[in-house]
């Protein structure tokens, strides 16, 4: 990739600029208000960062989900990868790296280190150990969600729209959970568990958030998440019937 830089560092600095932009929207309201429901404006960065930081391994390692239909399926590429001996998630995982991850990685490490020093957090070893697990578990949920939903290609040999039209649901877990009425919080915590990527890992590390009790869970939810995801996908693998060229 690096081998036209010119190339990896527009994809870079694109996705600097579209997460800037997210930021400044939450300067410009915090502008005007001095908290949202109890929360304060480097508290909503510090959920911001998780979820960011939590996002773009996701996006980094495992974006080749997103052509599975369109890529492999709908052409009969598919059909390659099952004679090969070799796991075919595997296959599409490794077959590209997406470089704009980095630029959110970036962003993500520049706001979590703005917003650590107005939080009177206390880090230890433990803690940063801790948060280091919470933004993996983040980005295994990511990954079993469109994992998920990339699956229903066998079927309907391109699921995209889908895996775009749940994706969105993602940008409401960037803020507390109270502001949503119950049926969004329900869907956000327990169908599409989107909570757990960026605002219950968050209020983890935050004194009197009053989720922490919900929080401490999230890397049984990624590990429950990936393991559905996981056998979906083999329920579809099963189901694969080839669509010719």
């Amino acid at each position: 990739m690096m081998e036209y830089r010119v190339d990896f560092l527009i994809g870079v600095m694109s996705v600097l600029f579209v997460q800037g932009t997210s930021i400044l929207f939450i300067a410009l309201v915090f502008h005007n208000v001095d908290t949202i429901h109890g929360w304060t404006f480097y508290q909503l960065l510090f959920i911001f960062a998780v979820a960011m930081l939590g996002r773009s391994l996701e996006h980094t390692f495992f974006d080749n989900l997103w052509t599975l239909g369109w890529q492999y399926i709908r052409p009969g590429n598919f059909d390659r990868l099952l004679v090969r001996p070799v796991n075919p998630l595997f296959q599409i995982i490794a077959e590209r790296v997406q470089q704009d991850g980095v630029g959110s990685f970036l962003v993500g490490i520049i706001v979590l280190f703005t917003a650590i020093p107005h939080l009177e957090l206390h880090w230890g070893i433990a803690e940063v150990m801790l948060l280091i697990v919470m933004i993996i578990s983040s980005a295994a949920i990511f990954l079993a969600v469109n994992l998920f939903f990339a699956t229903l290609s066998f079927w309907m040999v391109d699921s995209l729209p889908v895996m775009y039209a749940v994706q969105g649901m993602n940008d409401f877990a960037r803020y507390p959970m109270q502001i949503y009425g119950k049926g969004v919080r329900f869907v956000l915590t327990w169908i599409i568990p989107y909570g757990f990527t960026a605002f219950y890992p968050a209020a983890l590390f935050l004194d009197g958030s009053g989720f922490r009790s919900i929080g401490i869970w999230t890397p049984v939810v990624a590990i429950v998440t990936l393991s559905i995801a996981l056998l979906f996908w083999k329920r579809g693998l099963r189901s694969f019937v080839s669509t010719g060229n």
